[in-house]
């Protein structure tokens, strides 16, 4: 069914492809300028989707269905091809920030499949206030370090070591989001655990 917010959601997944291609080169600031327009669109579409769903009574089969997907997709496109190109890698710590972007992409993994699973036992499991916490630092952090490539002369210099300013904000959030998203994917993995043998 092809409701409005099914078209939203929709238009995230589609977009996911060009949201990669403008942060695929990294000394390409409009590129990244425009990726960052184009992330933000897509978070504005992602509390739209669900809003008019809700308020319409729209609310489909397909649309609780896309809309997770769709979250999932722009989140693991935009963490790998950050990666790729390097935004992962600060000057304090160097790549082992890449290891809060793989907790956030092996809980994402989990705990879809975990829903899955209590899915098919007809339980739900509902969505905590602390997991809407790690999803807001997840994105603002993803927004923060698209913003670093489309500003790369924004920097500070500490103990003689130059830092880009957005991307170390981006950096912290991301290792923020990282965390809450181990305490909410056990919060998940707790409840999983009890109905399994």
């Amino acid at each position: 069914m092809l409701n409005l917010p099914n078209i939203l959601t929709l238009s995230r997944i589609f977009a996911v492809p060009f949201l990669a291609f403008l942060l695929w080169w990294p000394e390409w600031q409009l590129g990244y300028l425009l990726a960052w327009a184009l992330y933000a669109l897509m978070g504005v579409t992602d509390y739209f989707d669900g809003y008019v769903a809700r308020s319409t009574g729209a609310v489909s089969k397909l649309g609780q269905f896309l809309d997770p997907i769709a979250d999932k997709i722009m989140v693991a496109a935009v963490i790998l091809v950050l990666t790729a190109q390097g935004w992962m890698r600060h000057p304090w710590g160097g790549d082992f920030h890449v290891i809060a972007g793989l907790v956030i992409l092996i809980r994402e993994i989990t705990v879809s499949g975990l829903r899955e699973f209590l899915g098919s036992l007809q339980i739900s499991v509902p969505v905590t206030k602390l997991a809407k916490w790690k999803t807001t630092f997840q994105m603002l952090s993803l927004a923060a370090l698209i913003v670093a490539g489309a500003l790369p002369m924004w920097t500070y210099e500490v103990a003689g070591t130059v830092i880009n300013f957005p991307q170390t904000v981006g950096i912290v959030m991301l290792w923020l989001a990282a965390i809450l998203t181990c305490i909410t994917g056990w919060d998940y993995l707790r409840v999983g655990l009890k109905h399994m043998d």
